[in-house]
Protein backbone atom coordinates (compact mmCIF):
# COMPACT_ATOMS: atom_id res chain seq x y z
CA UNK A 1 0.00 0.00 0.00
CA UNK A 2 1.55 3.30 -0.80
CA UNK A 3 2.36 6.08 2.32
CA UNK A 4 0.09 8.90 2.26
CA UNK A 5 1.83 12.36 2.34
CA UNK A 6 0.32 14.49 4.87
CA UNK A 7 1.11 18.08 5.31
CA UNK A 8 0.92 20.83 8.88
CA UNK A 9 0.94 23.93 7.92
CA UNK A 10 1.21 26.53 10.70
CA UNK A 11 1.15 29.88 10.06
CA UNK A 12 3.68 32.01 11.68
CA UNK A 13 2.24 34.21 14.49
CA UNK A 14 -0.39 34.37 12.47
CA UNK A 15 -2.42 37.46 14.30
CA UNK A 16 0.67 39.36 14.40
CA UNK A 17 1.74 38.50 10.88
CA UNK A 18 -2.16 39.86 9.59
CA UNK A 19 -1.66 42.83 11.15
CA UNK A 20 2.05 43.33 9.62
CA UNK A 21 0.77 42.50 6.47
CA UNK A 22 -1.80 45.14 6.56
CA UNK A 23 0.58 47.36 8.19
CA UNK A 24 3.89 48.36 6.03
CA UNK A 25 4.56 51.20 9.21
CA UNK A 26 4.66 48.24 11.58
CA UNK A 27 6.42 46.19 9.37
CA UNK A 28 10.05 46.09 10.99
CA UNK A 29 8.79 46.62 14.73
CA UNK A 30 8.10 44.15 17.37
CA UNK A 31 4.46 43.89 18.16
CA UNK A 32 2.22 41.63 19.96
CA UNK A 33 -1.49 41.28 19.37
CA UNK A 34 -3.26 41.60 22.67
CA UNK A 35 -6.88 42.06 24.46
CA UNK A 36 -7.95 45.09 26.60
CA UNK A 37 -5.95 44.94 29.99
CA UNK A 38 -8.92 46.84 31.62
CA UNK A 39 -11.23 44.30 31.26
CA UNK A 40 -9.07 41.22 32.61
CA UNK A 41 -8.14 40.41 29.16
CA UNK A 42 -4.95 41.65 28.74
CA UNK A 43 -3.06 38.90 27.46
CA UNK A 44 -0.48 38.27 24.56
CA UNK A 45 -2.12 36.29 21.74
CA UNK A 46 0.55 36.56 19.21
CA UNK A 47 3.91 37.60 19.31
CA UNK A 48 5.95 38.40 16.05
CA UNK A 49 9.46 36.65 15.97
CA UNK A 50 10.90 40.48 16.92
CA UNK A 51 9.13 40.57 19.78
CA UNK A 52 9.58 36.77 20.99
CA UNK A 53 13.97 37.71 20.98
CA UNK A 54 13.01 39.81 23.86
CA UNK A 55 11.77 37.16 25.22
CA UNK A 56 7.55 38.30 25.05
CA UNK A 57 5.83 35.16 24.78
CA UNK A 58 2.46 33.72 23.97
CA UNK A 59 -0.19 33.83 26.72
CA UNK A 60 1.40 35.90 28.95
CA UNK A 61 0.45 39.27 30.97
CA UNK A 62 0.62 42.21 28.64
CA UNK A 63 2.41 44.16 31.30
CA UNK A 64 5.69 41.54 31.30
CA UNK A 65 5.69 41.75 27.52
CA UNK A 66 6.00 45.59 28.00
CA UNK A 67 8.40 45.14 30.88
CA UNK A 68 11.00 42.78 28.54
CA UNK A 69 9.98 45.40 25.30
CA UNK A 70 9.67 48.78 25.91
CA UNK A 71 9.50 49.42 22.32
CA UNK A 72 6.81 47.01 21.85
CA UNK A 73 3.51 47.84 19.66
CA UNK A 74 0.16 46.63 21.00
CA UNK A 75 -2.57 46.36 18.59
CA UNK A 76 -5.47 44.75 19.46
CA UNK A 77 -6.79 41.35 17.88
CA UNK A 78 -9.37 41.84 14.90
CA UNK A 79 -11.01 38.31 14.69
CA UNK A 80 -13.29 39.18 11.71
CA UNK A 81 -10.26 39.73 9.48
CA UNK A 82 -8.37 37.07 11.06
CA UNK A 83 -11.04 34.16 10.05
CA UNK A 84 -11.55 35.83 6.49
CA UNK A 85 -7.46 35.46 5.97
CA UNK A 86 -7.73 31.96 6.84
CA UNK A 87 -10.74 30.80 5.02
CA UNK A 88 -8.08 32.43 1.82
CA UNK A 89 -5.35 30.41 3.47
CA UNK A 90 -7.70 27.66 2.70
CA UNK A 91 -8.38 28.28 -0.82
CA UNK A 92 -5.00 28.19 -1.46
CA UNK A 93 -4.69 24.60 -0.06
CA UNK A 94 -7.69 23.86 -1.96
CA UNK A 95 -6.34 24.99 -4.79
CA UNK A 96 -3.12 21.82 -4.11
CA UNK A 97 -5.76 18.97 -2.78
CA UNK A 98 -8.82 18.71 -1.88
CA UNK A 99 -8.49 17.10 1.20
CA UNK A 100 -8.15 20.04 3.62
CA UNK A 101 -8.75 19.56 7.30
CA UNK A 102 -8.47 22.98 9.55
CA UNK A 103 -6.72 21.94 13.30
CA UNK A 104 -7.21 25.33 14.46
CA UNK A 105 -7.42 29.05 13.22
CA UNK A 106 -3.75 29.05 11.84
CA UNK A 107 -3.22 25.41 11.26
CA UNK A 108 -4.58 23.01 8.59
CA UNK A 109 -3.46 19.52 7.61
CA UNK A 110 -3.67 18.26 3.98
CA UNK A 111 -3.37 15.13 2.56
CA UNK A 112 -1.46 15.32 -0.53
CA UNK A 113 -0.97 11.64 -1.42
CA UNK A 114 -2.50 12.22 -4.92
CA UNK A 115 -1.20 15.23 -6.13
CA UNK A 116 2.43 14.62 -6.84
CA UNK A 117 1.39 13.80 -10.86
CA UNK A 118 0.67 17.27 -10.46
CA UNK A 119 3.05 19.66 -8.43
CA UNK A 120 5.94 17.51 -8.07
CA UNK A 121 7.26 15.42 -5.04
CA UNK A 122 5.96 16.69 -1.66
CA UNK A 123 8.85 19.01 -0.68
CA UNK A 124 8.47 20.75 -4.45
CA UNK A 125 4.54 20.79 -3.11
CA UNK A 126 5.49 22.41 0.07
CA UNK A 127 7.71 25.13 -1.06
CA UNK A 128 4.77 25.80 -3.66
CA UNK A 129 2.37 26.42 -0.93
CA UNK A 130 4.50 28.46 1.15
CA UNK A 131 5.20 30.93 -1.76
CA UNK A 132 1.43 31.29 -2.57
CA UNK A 133 0.41 32.12 0.28
CA UNK A 134 3.38 34.59 1.31
CA UNK A 135 2.73 36.42 -1.83
CA UNK A 136 -0.95 36.48 -1.35
CA UNK A 137 -1.07 37.18 2.27
CA UNK A 138 1.99 38.20 3.33
CA UNK A 139 2.20 35.51 6.05
CA UNK A 140 5.06 32.84 6.69
CA UNK A 141 3.95 29.22 6.20
CA UNK A 142 6.32 26.25 8.11
CA UNK A 143 5.30 22.58 6.88
CA UNK A 144 5.65 19.82 8.40
CA UNK A 145 5.49 16.29 6.26
CA UNK A 146 4.65 12.77 7.23
CA UNK A 147 2.97 9.80 6.37
CA UNK A 148 0.20 10.46 8.51
CA UNK A 149 -1.12 13.69 10.36
CA UNK A 150 0.54 12.88 13.80
CA UNK A 151 4.37 12.69 12.36
CA UNK A 152 3.28 15.93 10.06
CA UNK A 153 2.30 17.70 13.15
CA UNK A 154 5.28 16.83 15.30
CA UNK A 155 7.23 17.61 12.21
CA UNK A 156 5.91 21.57 12.03
CA UNK A 157 6.51 21.72 15.90
CA UNK A 158 9.48 20.27 16.62
CA UNK A 159 11.53 21.10 13.50
CA UNK A 160 9.69 23.28 10.77
CA UNK A 161 9.20 26.18 13.13
CA UNK A 162 12.79 25.62 14.30
CA UNK A 163 14.37 25.56 11.09
CA UNK A 164 14.94 28.28 8.60
CA UNK A 165 13.76 26.65 5.73
CA UNK A 166 10.54 26.27 7.12
CA UNK A 167 10.02 22.46 5.62
CA UNK A 168 10.66 19.49 7.69
CA UNK A 169 9.64 15.77 6.43
CA UNK A 170 9.86 13.59 9.51
CA UNK A 171 10.40 9.82 8.18
CA UNK A 172 9.24 6.61 10.43
CA UNK A 173 12.38 5.37 9.60
CA UNK A 174 14.57 7.70 11.07
CA UNK A 175 12.70 8.41 14.19
CA UNK A 176 15.46 6.92 16.47
CA UNK A 177 18.08 9.56 15.11
CA UNK A 178 15.38 12.69 14.89
CA UNK A 179 12.76 12.50 17.04
CA UNK A 180 13.02 10.15 19.93
CA UNK A 181 16.81 11.88 21.38
CA UNK A 182 13.94 14.96 21.61
CA UNK A 183 12.43 15.89 25.62
CA UNK A 184 9.14 13.31 26.81
CA UNK A 185 7.39 16.62 26.70
CA UNK A 186 7.93 17.16 22.53
CA UNK A 187 5.83 14.41 22.15
CA UNK A 188 2.32 15.32 20.87
CA UNK A 189 -0.40 14.58 23.80
CA UNK A 190 2.03 15.44 26.36
CA UNK A 191 1.67 18.35 28.29
CA UNK A 192 3.28 19.54 31.73
CA UNK A 193 1.22 16.93 33.70
CA UNK A 194 1.74 14.10 31.88
CA UNK A 195 5.38 15.12 31.71
CA UNK A 196 5.86 15.05 35.20
CA UNK A 197 3.77 11.72 35.42
CA UNK A 198 6.88 10.10 32.79
CA UNK A 199 9.31 12.17 35.10
CA UNK A 200 8.42 10.28 38.17
CA UNK A 201 8.72 6.96 36.53
CA UNK A 202 12.93 7.78 34.94
CA UNK A 203 11.28 8.74 31.57
CA UNK A 204 12.89 11.81 29.69
CA UNK A 205 12.60 10.96 26.14
CA UNK A 206 10.38 10.15 23.73
CA UNK A 207 12.57 7.54 23.02
CA UNK A 208 12.03 6.11 26.27
CA UNK A 209 8.44 6.05 25.65
CA UNK A 210 8.74 4.26 22.33
CA UNK A 211 10.94 1.23 24.45
CA UNK A 212 8.56 0.55 26.88
CA UNK A 213 5.73 -1.66 27.06
CA UNK A 214 2.46 -1.03 25.52
CA UNK A 215 0.85 -3.37 28.24
CA UNK A 216 3.04 -0.71 30.85
CA UNK A 217 1.32 2.45 29.68
CA UNK A 218 -1.93 0.98 29.11
CA UNK A 219 -2.39 -0.07 32.69
CA UNK A 220 -0.97 3.23 34.19
CA UNK A 221 -3.22 5.20 32.10
CA UNK A 222 -5.83 3.16 30.08
CA UNK A 223 -6.37 3.73 26.14
CA UNK A 224 -4.39 7.17 26.53
CA UNK A 225 -1.27 5.43 27.29
CA UNK A 226 -1.68 3.06 24.19
CA UNK A 227 -2.10 5.90 21.69
CA UNK A 228 0.93 7.72 23.70
CA UNK A 229 3.07 4.44 22.87
CA UNK A 230 1.79 4.31 19.25
CA UNK A 231 2.48 8.50 18.42
CA UNK A 232 5.68 7.83 19.68
CA UNK A 233 6.11 5.37 16.76
CA UNK A 234 4.64 7.56 14.72
CA UNK A 235 1.88 5.29 13.99
CA UNK A 236 -1.65 7.15 13.31
CA UNK A 237 -4.48 5.40 11.28
CA UNK A 238 -6.82 8.88 11.63
CA UNK A 239 -7.60 10.27 7.91
CA UNK A 240 -7.52 13.90 7.14
CA UNK A 241 -11.10 14.81 6.59
CA UNK A 242 -12.48 18.12 5.56
CA UNK A 243 -16.00 17.79 7.12
CA UNK A 244 -14.51 15.96 10.88
CA UNK A 245 -15.77 19.13 12.10
CA UNK A 246 -19.52 19.23 11.35
CA UNK A 247 -19.61 15.48 13.33
CA UNK A 248 -20.56 17.70 16.49
CA UNK A 249 -21.11 15.97 20.02
CA UNK A 250 -21.52 18.87 22.18
CA UNK A 251 -22.59 22.71 22.06
CA UNK A 252 -20.83 24.98 24.73
CA UNK A 253 -19.71 28.29 25.53
CA UNK A 254 -17.86 30.01 28.38
CA UNK A 255 -16.68 33.19 29.21
CA UNK A 256 -14.13 34.65 31.83
CA UNK A 257 -15.12 37.19 33.84
CA UNK A 258 -14.46 41.29 33.72
CA UNK A 259 -14.25 40.89 37.33
CA UNK A 260 -15.04 38.34 40.44
CA UNK A 261 -18.29 37.52 40.59
CA UNK A 262 -19.31 36.38 44.33
CA UNK A 263 -23.12 36.66 44.34
CA UNK A 264 -25.68 34.04 43.33
CA UNK A 265 -27.81 36.71 41.58
CA UNK A 266 -24.66 37.83 38.98
CA UNK A 267 -24.00 34.63 38.90
CA UNK A 268 -27.46 33.74 37.23
CA UNK A 269 -27.65 36.22 35.18
CA UNK A 270 -24.07 34.85 33.07
CA UNK A 271 -26.40 31.80 33.59
CA UNK A 272 -28.88 32.43 31.58
CA UNK A 273 -27.22 34.86 29.14
CA UNK A 274 -24.74 31.29 28.67
CA UNK A 275 -27.77 29.39 28.37
CA UNK A 276 -29.49 32.19 25.59
CA UNK A 277 -26.02 31.80 23.50
CA UNK A 278 -25.64 27.85 23.45
CA UNK A 279 -29.69 27.01 22.57
CA UNK A 280 -29.11 29.83 20.07
CA UNK A 281 -26.34 27.98 18.39
CA UNK A 282 -28.48 24.51 18.84
CA UNK A 283 -31.26 25.83 17.34
CA UNK A 284 -28.97 27.27 14.26
CA UNK A 285 -27.73 23.82 13.18
CA UNK A 286 -31.31 22.22 13.99
CA UNK A 287 -30.15 20.46 17.31
CA UNK A 288 -31.22 19.33 21.28
CA UNK A 289 -29.37 18.46 23.73
CA UNK A 290 -30.58 15.68 26.68
CA UNK A 291 -27.48 16.38 28.73
CA UNK A 292 -26.19 19.51 30.27
CA UNK A 293 -23.13 20.35 32.31
CA UNK A 294 -21.66 23.44 33.98
CA UNK A 295 -18.69 24.42 35.51
CA UNK A 296 -16.77 27.83 37.33
CA UNK A 297 -13.31 28.17 37.86
CA UNK A 298 -12.11 30.39 40.86
CA UNK A 299 -10.27 33.55 40.76
CA UNK A 300 -6.85 32.11 41.38
CA UNK A 301 -6.28 30.13 38.26
CA UNK A 302 -3.06 28.70 39.99
CA UNK A 303 -5.10 27.21 42.41
CA UNK A 304 -7.36 23.89 42.10
CA UNK A 305 -11.31 25.58 42.96
CA UNK A 306 -14.94 25.43 41.25
CA UNK A 307 -16.34 22.37 39.36
CA UNK A 308 -17.83 20.29 36.51
CA UNK A 309 -20.83 19.02 37.22
CA UNK A 310 -23.72 17.27 34.48
CA UNK A 311 -27.33 15.89 34.42
CA UNK A 312 -29.86 14.17 32.04
CA UNK A 313 -32.61 16.31 31.35
CA UNK A 314 -35.98 14.91 31.28
CA UNK A 315 -35.98 15.21 27.08
CA UNK A 316 -33.76 16.74 24.69
CA UNK A 317 -34.02 20.91 24.22
CA UNK A 318 -32.92 24.28 22.89
CA UNK A 319 -35.46 25.96 24.80
CA UNK A 320 -33.30 28.89 27.12
CA UNK A 321 -35.46 29.02 29.95
CA UNK A 322 -35.12 24.85 29.81
CA UNK A 323 -31.93 24.71 29.99
CA UNK A 324 -31.27 27.79 32.67
CA UNK A 325 -33.89 25.93 35.36
CA UNK A 326 -31.64 22.62 34.92
CA UNK A 327 -28.13 25.02 35.22
CA UNK A 328 -29.30 26.61 37.88
CA UNK A 329 -30.47 24.11 39.45
CA UNK A 330 -26.39 22.31 39.14
CA UNK A 331 -24.96 25.01 40.11
CA UNK A 332 -26.51 25.81 43.34
CA UNK A 333 -26.00 22.19 44.56
CA UNK A 334 -22.29 22.36 44.03
CA UNK A 335 -21.09 25.94 44.55
CA UNK A 336 -19.32 26.95 48.04
CA UNK A 337 -19.94 30.45 47.79
CA UNK A 338 -16.53 31.17 46.20
CA UNK A 339 -15.81 34.07 43.88
CA UNK A 340 -16.40 32.92 40.38
CA UNK A 341 -14.10 34.29 37.91
CA UNK A 342 -14.67 32.02 34.23
CA UNK A 343 -17.94 29.78 34.39
CA UNK A 344 -18.99 27.51 30.89
CA UNK A 345 -22.29 25.78 30.12
CA UNK A 346 -22.54 22.93 27.62
CA UNK A 347 -25.32 20.83 25.70
CA UNK A 348 -24.61 17.43 24.51
CA UNK A 349 -25.85 13.98 23.57
CA UNK A 350 -27.17 16.03 20.55
CA UNK A 351 -30.02 14.75 18.14
CA UNK A 352 -31.78 16.27 14.98
CA UNK A 353 -34.99 18.66 16.64
CA UNK A 354 -37.19 17.74 14.00
CA UNK A 355 -39.42 15.46 16.04
CA UNK A 356 -40.29 16.27 19.64
CA UNK A 357 -42.71 15.39 22.55
CA UNK A 358 -45.79 17.85 22.77
CA UNK A 359 -47.02 18.39 26.47
CA UNK A 360 -50.43 19.32 27.46
CA UNK A 361 -48.94 22.18 29.92
CA UNK A 362 -47.07 24.60 27.97
CA UNK A 363 -47.33 25.72 24.29
CA UNK A 364 -43.98 24.08 22.77
CA UNK A 365 -44.88 24.84 19.30
CA UNK A 366 -45.43 28.86 20.38
CA UNK A 367 -42.06 28.86 22.43
CA UNK A 368 -40.35 27.00 18.94
CA UNK A 369 -41.66 30.26 16.78
CA UNK A 370 -40.86 32.73 19.13
CA UNK A 371 -37.37 31.34 19.84
CA UNK A 372 -37.16 31.48 15.95
CA UNK A 373 -38.61 34.67 15.47
CA UNK A 374 -36.02 36.17 17.63
CA UNK A 375 -32.99 34.23 16.16
CA UNK A 376 -33.97 35.79 12.81
CA UNK A 377 -33.50 39.42 14.56
CA UNK A 378 -30.38 38.96 15.65
CA UNK A 379 -28.84 37.45 12.92
CA UNK A 380 -30.19 40.45 10.49
CA UNK A 381 -28.98 42.88 13.38
CA UNK A 382 -26.86 41.57 15.36
CA UNK A 383 -26.75 39.30 18.49
CA UNK A 384 -27.49 42.77 21.07
CA UNK A 385 -30.99 43.63 18.76
CA UNK A 386 -33.00 41.58 21.59
CA UNK A 387 -31.72 41.02 24.87
CA UNK A 388 -33.57 40.44 28.25
CA UNK A 389 -33.94 42.58 30.69
CA UNK A 390 -31.66 41.10 32.68
CA UNK A 391 -28.57 41.36 30.55
CA UNK A 392 -29.00 45.51 31.50
CA UNK A 393 -27.72 44.89 34.89
CA UNK A 394 -24.16 45.38 35.66
CA UNK A 395 -23.34 42.14 36.07
CA UNK A 396 -25.13 41.16 32.21
CA UNK A 397 -22.07 40.60 29.12
CA UNK A 398 -24.14 40.11 26.53
CA UNK A 399 -24.26 43.59 24.99
CA UNK A 400 -20.14 43.60 25.76
CA UNK A 401 -20.19 39.94 24.16
CA UNK A 402 -22.10 41.00 21.31
CA UNK A 403 -19.39 42.87 19.66
CA UNK A 404 -16.74 40.24 19.52
CA UNK A 405 -15.87 36.70 18.03
CA UNK A 406 -14.62 34.02 19.85
CA UNK A 407 -13.79 36.31 22.87
CA UNK A 408 -12.25 39.07 21.05
CA UNK A 409 -12.78 42.24 19.48
CA UNK A 410 -14.33 41.34 15.94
Amino acid sequence: MKSRIIFLADMQSFFASVEKAADPTIRDKPIVVAGDPERRSGVVLAACPLAKAYGVTTAEALWQAQQKCRQLVVVKPRMETYIRVSLQITRIFESFTDLVEPYSIDEQFLDVTGSAALFGDPLTIAEQIRERVRLETGIVCRIGIGENKVLAKMACDNFAKKQSQGVFWLKRSDLAETLWPLPVEKLFGVGSRMKRHFHRIGVYTIGQVAKLSPAVLTRRWGVNGEILWRTAHGLDDSPVSPRTHELQKGIGHHMTLPRDYHTAADIKVILLELCEEVCRRARSKNLMGSVVSVGCRGADFDTATGFWRQMKLFEPTHDAMTLFQAVGHLFERHWRHTPVRSIGVNLSQLIEDDTYQLSLFEDKQRQRALAAAIDGIRARYGNAAVLRAISLLDSGQARERARKIGGHYK
